[in-house]
């Protein structure tokens, strides 16, 4: 016979069962947090990545996961914005509880997000962002897999020797923002180390979207080649109204960055682009390992992604095989315990070998990799691996 003691002891036992259930439901997963540019002006490059992210969880969670549990992607939309990307980090830590955080995308809203991850001590892996800013500031929470702009620059630099005609004097076209004037001053001090004189500097806002004017003032400074900096949709841009305007100069891309709308609607016809790229997805057998690359490439191919999309959704795919490889060697999904596990870790990616050095201030220094860079050519759609 039911009492009113005994039905009120059955669903005590049966709220404290439901909250068991609950607690063991959050803990089937490990959450990873991220931060990325899915609206507004870098929207495409955003995408990519979290793509390329989505698609390491997937891979890892068939294989078993992590820990044994599935790996749990939460992703923030940053808006292209830095006031929104530090909105987003507040609440992927805050109110998802993440313990370790990938993103975000550009160097201006990286920066923007890094007194958080002191401020909340949460490790963040950058995938994307090249200001030096980021991994000289003192920040002990920051591990960049990306390379910095000088190293970019630098790799460059040992292929300025197979340019034909040679590269003599060169103008800029940069972003007017952390990455792109950083790009800017790193690319210069490399060329002007090198001989080679420097031109002109002309900048465009993010959300430019008429570069007509800024290609104008460039049409007849005698530079030889122009380095433009920016992110996808005005790589784009700049390219085909420099085409329609007949520039002379030869463009060369930095960031990482591929105009791919110009594969299916091409520019004037026989104008040709070049672009520093840290994966060519044209020719994965050029990648330190291609099996891992290929992995990535079929898994973004199964899923009818924009094939170009590969050359920027790699970050987010090494990225997250770098905060797995974190938490395994950390034993558990803790935020000081995945930060001190990352400069640990040694993996092949699909850019190549993964590892950290240190950098910046004693007892605050921040980790960075040493990736590899490609060079592309783009001519009437059709694209070939330097």
């Amino acid at each position: 016979m039911w009492t009113k003691k005994t039905v009120g002891m059955q669903l005590a036992i049966a709220g404290f069962a439901s909250c068991i259930a609950l607690t063991a439901s959050a803990q089937e997963t490990i959450k990873i947090g991220i931060s990325e540019p899915l609206t507004g002006s870098v929207a495409a490059s955003g995408t990519y990545v979290t793509n390329g992210a989505r698609i390491a969880a997937d891979i890892i969670n068939r294989k078993g996961g992590v820990l044994g549990k599935k790996l749990e992607l939460i992703i923030e939309d940053n808006k292209s914005n830095p006031r929104e990307a530090v909105n987003s980090v507040e609440k992927l830590i805050l109110k998802d509880k993440v313990p370790v955080l990938m993103g975000a995308w550009s160097s201006t809203f990286t920066l923007a997000v890094m007194p958080k991850l002191t401020e909340y001590g949460v490790p963040m892996v950058v995938e994307t962002a090249s200001s030096g800013k980021i991994t000289t500031a003192g920040n002990p929470w920051i591990f960049r897999t990306s390379p910095t702009s000088s190293m970019e620059a630098l790799a460059f630099g040992k292929l300025l020797s197979s340019y034909t005609p040679a590269i003599k004097k060169v103008d800029f076209l940069s972003v007017n923002n952390d990455w792109g004037l950083g790009a800017a001053v790193a690319f210069k001090k490399m060329l002007e180390d090198k001989g080679i004189e420097i031109g002109r500097t002309v900048t465009m806002t993010p959300d430019a979207t008429d570069l007509s004017a800024q290609l104008a003032e460039l049409k007849s400074t005698g530079a030889d080649t122009l380095i433009v900096t920016s992110g996808i949709e005005q790589l784009t841009l700049a390219i085909r109204q420099a085409g329609e305007q007949r520039l002379t100069q030869r463009i060369i891309t930095t960031g990482g960055s591929f105009p791919e709308p110009l594969l299916k609607t091409p520019g004037p016809k026989g104008y040709a682009s070049q672009h520093l790229l840290f994966f060519a997805p044209w020719a994965i057998e050029r990648a330190k390992y291609p099996q891992i690359a290929k992995e990535y490439v079929d898994e973004w191919n199964v899923r009818k992604l924009d094939f170009s999309g590969q050359t920027e959704g790699f970050r987010g795919y090494d990225a997250i095989l770098t905060i797995a490889e974190a938490i395994r060697i950390a034993g558990k999904a803790e935020p000081a315990a995945i930060r001190e596990a990352l400069w640990k870790i040694n993996i092949k990616g699909v850019n190549g070998d993964i590892a950290f050095v240190k950098e910046g201030p004693a007892g605050k220094e921040s980790g960075q990799a040493e990736p590899n860079v490609y060079v592309v050519e783009l001519k009437d759609g059709n694209v070939t691996v330097k």
